[in-house]
């Protein structure tokens, strides 16, 4: 955990609470941690599931690992630290939008089940849904898709400190979903979650 700098200052409860929130939306605020190797496919489904709860009329967002380290972790490199801090900070981020009634779609391929796991705790602490999708291919498989050519570059060293090749992943041993990328097409895959989401009561009526 973050040691606690700043001193003298408090937290301030608002007027409106999450429920009330959550009953004008007509849903719950959720994070959905899309978690694995790159090119595994977690931005491909986070995608499309973000479209799939759009066409329902919930209200979503996704958090995109490029798109987060170009902004509010651009100071952050690929270190273990950095990525620790780098995950933290997400996980802070996912847990003001779900207070907000957001459901959260967060993509990172977060290599350490440690840094993970303390996301779901700053999640279990505020009583906030924390749902861990492990997006699983076998590492010829990523490697063969490649998109940004990372795994290339990571091969002749362009890249160190790359998951997969350089650096080590730890699966999740406990994720709420696993999807198998290579065997289950990207339709299955959204049904999966949408099946799980309305299970756990979070898309409401």
């Amino acid at each position: 955990m973050a040691e606690q700098k700043a001193t003298n200052v408090y937290w301030h409860d608002g007027e409106v609470s999450r429920d009330d929130r959550n009953r004008m939306l007509g849903h719950k605020g959720a994070t959905l941690w899309f978690t694995g190797l790159s090119g595994s496919g977690k931005s491909t489904v986070a995608v499309a599931l973000e479209q799939a709860l759009v066409a329902k009329g919930k209200l979503c967002y996704r958090l995109d690992g490029d798109n987060i380290r170009l902004g509010i972790n651009k100071n952050l490199g690929f270190s273990a630290e950095d990525r620790t801090e780098n995950i933290r900070r997400i996980g802070e981020v996912c847990k003001l939008f779900v207070d907000t009634g957001v459901i959260t779609l967060s993509s990172f391929v977060s290599p350490y089940r440690a840094d993970r796991d303390l996301v779901r705790e700053l999640h279990a602490e505020s009583d906030m849904d924390f749902i861990e999708v492990y997006v699983e291919v076998p590492l010829d498989v990523a490697e063969a898709r490649d998109p940004k050519g990372l795994y290339k570059k990571a091969r002749t060293g362009e890249i160190a400190n790359f998951t997969g090749i350089s650096d080590p992943y730890e699966a999740p041993l406990n994720a709420e979903i696993v999807l198998n990328s290579h065997t289950m097409t990207l339709e299955q895959e959204v049904e999966a979650l949408l099946q799980l989401l309305a299970d756990r009561g979070i898309l409401g009526q």
